[in-house]
């Protein structure tokens, strides 16, 4: 894993607004007592996988039925649907007791975070996508154990199912039979099986990864891809001075409090409040930043495919953009070119819109289109997969990156 000093860590932390990071390397010791358990103890979720679904996946894959299992998905879409035939017994028997919300799950809140994600719907394709997208790319071990997989060797599929989670997450039945998210959910916590199953296998990925027992995706590492998500969207929505009620932002975070659990992350590792979120944030992901060869491939297929489009700015609007969201640090770590005309303009502009979009100040009126034009097509990039705007499929891989 690539190091940082001190200095360096505390000066990305300021710039991403969180402080009071550990030096990497320290041993785990935040307490259960500030998650939704309330345990107080101390457990490194670097050491805890899944222990219900992992021996399950193994044997699927190793019997040869996860392309059935994969065929047999295909119609099993919404929240409210039945299980579909031809799905071996053990999986019904796991998936009869994994399909269904936690106990402590709250209806009103999670109707109020919907209502809250339709809100704040063009800020979020922004920040899941040029944001915590390409944060994913320096977070080290997740830039491995994806470029190796069987997803990073087509980036515009993985990239579609990644936007898929999230826009399954924001929608406005998320949680309804009529929605996606908690069957995405179920598929998303089989394909993460799948893959602490078959990385290991792969002598290119052992050769770089630093993966406790070469085990991928640990709850460690699904909390640091929540942080990087809900934690890092929710720091910017208030840096913005974006309007969130506190009954708003508790919703937000009980939707993210959910979406942990149902992907089998132990409550006691699941931050209780976003003032807990932020100290294990802090804690637990700037520290992990930094370049490698994987992740500076893996975001420029990801800034290529959004050039792909016509976007209706530049190439160094888009890279500065993405500097503009993460830090100059980030931006530097994945060799973006420097286009100071377009920085410029981000820098006015944007808080402008923004002001402009809460009906707080209308400055340049005129301005804004390309804004629209842009987050727009970013969103429709990742939905479409040239396809479809409504569903993606989630395969479970049965290989590695070949």
């Amino acid at each position: 894993m690539q190091n940082l000093n001190r200095r360096r860590v505390l000066t990305l932390g300021a710039a991403l607004g969180v402080a009071g990071v550990a030096a990497p390397g320290q041993a785990w010791a935040w307490s259960s007592a500030n998650s939704i358990a309330a345990t107080d103890t101390v457990t490194d979720p670097w050491g805890v996988w899944d222990d219900a679904t992992d021996p399950l996946v193994a044997s699927l894959l190793e019997n040869g039925q996860i392309p059935a299992v994969n065929t047999a998905f295909d119609a099993w879409v919404d929240n409210g649907d039945a299980l579909p035939a031809g799905l071996p017994a053990n999986l019904v028997t796991y998936l009869n007791q994994v399909n269904v919300l936690p106990s402590w799950a709250d209806q009103t809140k999670l109707a109020r975070a919907a209502q809250f994600n339709k809100r704040m719907s063009m800020y979020l394709f922004l920040l899941y996508g040029l944001g915590s997208g390409i944060m994913s790319t320096v977070i080290p071990r997740e830039a491995r154990n994806v470029y190796w997989s069987a997803g990073g060797a087509d980036m515009q599929s993985r990239a579609a199912k990644t936007f898929t989670y999230g826009y399954d997450l924001s929608a406005a039945d998320a949680f309804q039979p009529t929605g996606h998210f908690v069957v995405t959910s179920n598929k998303t916590r089989l394909t993460h099986a799948a893959v602490r199953h078959l990385l290991p296998q792969s002598p290119s990925w052992r050769a770089v990864t630093d993966d406790q027992d070469f085990i991928p995706i640990s709850n460690g590492d699904i909390l640091i891809t929540f942080h990087s998500l809900g934690t890092y969207v929710f720091g910017k929505l208030s840096q913005w001075g974006i309007r969130m009620s506190a009954a708003e932002q508790d919703a937000y975070l009980h939707q993210w409090q959910v979406a942990l659990h149902l992907l089998g992350v132990r409550d006691d590792f699941i931050p209780a409040s976003w003032a807990a979120a932020k100290q294990q944030s802090a804690y637990a992901l700037t520290p992990l930043l930094g370049p490698t060869p994987e992740g500076k491939n893996l975001s420029g297929v990801l800034l290529g495919l959004t050039a792909q489009i016509d976007l209706g700015v530049t190439r160094g609007f888009l890279n500065e953009f993405v500097r503009y969201v993460l830090s100059d640090k980030i931006g530097d770590w994945l060799g973006l070119p420097r286009d100071y005309i377009a920085r410029g303009l981000i820098e006015v502009g944007w808080p402008a819109y923004v002001a402009f979009r809460e009906g707080l100040s209308p400055i340049m009126p005129n301005g804004f289109s390309m804004f629209d034009q842009f987050v727009r097509a970013l969103a429709m990039l990742f939905l479409n997969h040239g396809t479809s705007a409504t569903y993606t499929p989630i395969t479970i891989p049965t290989g590695n990156r070949p």
